[in-house]
């Protein structure tokens, strides 16, 4: 199959791509979805610059009032959980109409909307009415979905899942609300970034979750449905960062898959360049699995702050206590937050402010997610183009020049 690839690279290109395109809505698109990752990583620059080459941008909305300094200067001295949310929803309008204008009127705009946000079901309407062509739903288990979206069956509904018993339970609620999923990512916890689908730390590594294990049930669970076995795209997630991994993927029975730290540290990444360079100078040493305070294993660098929290993990859970529930930032952002409501079988730190230091680039403060794995271009920082191009067919690049940008000081 011949694939025009568009950019700035020179002239046009066609090159040829050994894999089918990926079909959601009666769109053709390239196989790749560019995975949402949180407190504006993945925003409008990331989003619109992968929708531009044909695969799917997604846009995380969760906090992206802190992109927006207008919006951020009187929440300063507000201290209101309710303003913040409605900022949120100003930010996410705006971010998906920039998206769009990178994209043009033909790219495939997603959101990602975490399930376990207190405002969930108001990130969910706001995308759609802002003009996505799909919401992309994780961090639970979206039950309630197609009723939300029911006066909107134009714009695609994707779950992420990590194994079939999720999917099952998912599959069978959907159908008796008349909706199947337009497309399914199956995430694998032993290899994601960020929040994983596992949901204690000793299930992360377990095998049940590899892909060849999880895309075949899955495919004989739609012919227990009914369904045929093309008929809902699988898209795999965790540790795919070569075109050798995509043929794994496919001979498996997948559509396609889903990245995210490697589009986390291209040139177009919405985030720092210190919180790039942090994401692509990490050796597999430097990352470990611990839990969030949203309830839920995650997987990150060791830097300063995360060595200094784990350092005294176990005294802070030890003090942890349900007397109080405060929100230490005032935000509300968590419907289920350790923290705040003092569960001491959860993380004891607030996610929020720790996950927009790093976005921002501050190391000795930050917490910086990050998917297992070596990627694509070690530690080169290259653009969206190179990196769809070299997912997607056999390619050499020899020209470092300007991939290697110095941390900011």
């Amino acid at each position: 199959m011949e694939v025009l690839l568009l950019g700035s690279r020179g002239a046009n290109e066609v090159v040829d791509m050994d894999f089918p395109y990926l079909k959601i809505k009666g769109r053709s698109l390239l196989p790749v979805i560019q995975g949402g990752m949180g407190i504006g990583v993945s925003a409008h620059s990331l989003a619109g610059a992968v929708a531009a080459e044909g695969a799917v941008g997604t846009i995380a909305s969760v906090e992206l009032r802190r992109l927006h300094e207008d919006l951020m200067r009187p929440l300063r001295r507000l201290k209101d959980p309710a303003a913040s949310a409605k900022a949120n929803l100003i930010a996410l309008d705006r971010e998906i109409q920039e998206a769009r204008r990178i994209a043009g009127k033909e790219g495939f705009i997603a959101v990602n909307v975490m399930h376990a946000i207190s405002g969930y079901r108001e990130h969910v309407l706001q995308a759609i009415k802002s003009g996505v062509n799909a919401v992309v739903v994780g961090a639970g288990l979206p039950m309630d979905l197609p009723t939300l979206a029911a006066e909107f069956p134009k714009v695609a509904l994707i779950p992420i899942l990590s194994e079939g018993r999720g999917v099952q339970l998912v599959m069978r609620r959907w159908m008796r609300q008349k909706r199947l999923p337009d497309a399914i990512v199956i995430e694998n916890p032993q290899f994601a970034g960020g929040h994983l689908g596992a949901t204690r730390l000793e299930d992360v590594s377990n095998p049940k979750y590899g892909f060849a294990n999880v895309l075949p049930a899955i495919r004989k669970l739609f012919a227990e449905l009914g369904l045929k076995p093309d008929q809902i795209p699988l898209v795999a997630a965790g540790g795919i960062s070569s075109v050798q991994k995509m043929h794994e993927i496919f001979s498996l029975g997948g559509s396609g898959a889903q990245l995210g730290t490697p589009f986390a540290v291209t040139t177009e990444g919405d985030a720092h360049i210190n919180f790039k360079r942090v994401l692509a100078d990490a050796m597999p040493k430097d990352l470990v699995t611990f839990m969030s305070s949203a309830g839920l294993p995650a997987r990150a660098v060791l830097t300063p702050w995360l060595r200094r929290y784990l350092g005294r993990e176990e005294e802070l859970r030890a003090c942890a206590s349900q007397d109080h529930s405060l929100c230490p930032s005032q935000t509300e952002c968590l419907v289920h937050c350790g923290f705040k409501d003092g569960n001491s079988s959860s993380g004891q730190f607030c996610i929020e402010a720790q996950l927009a230091a790093a976005q921002r680039g501050d190391v000795q403060h930050g917490l910086f997610f990050r998917g297992a794995g070596q990627l694509p271009f070690g530690q080169q920082i290259r653009s969206v183009r190179d990196l769809v191009a070299t997912l997607l067919y056999e390619a050499v690049w020899t020209n470092t020049e300007n991939c290697m940008p110095a941390m900011a000081v």
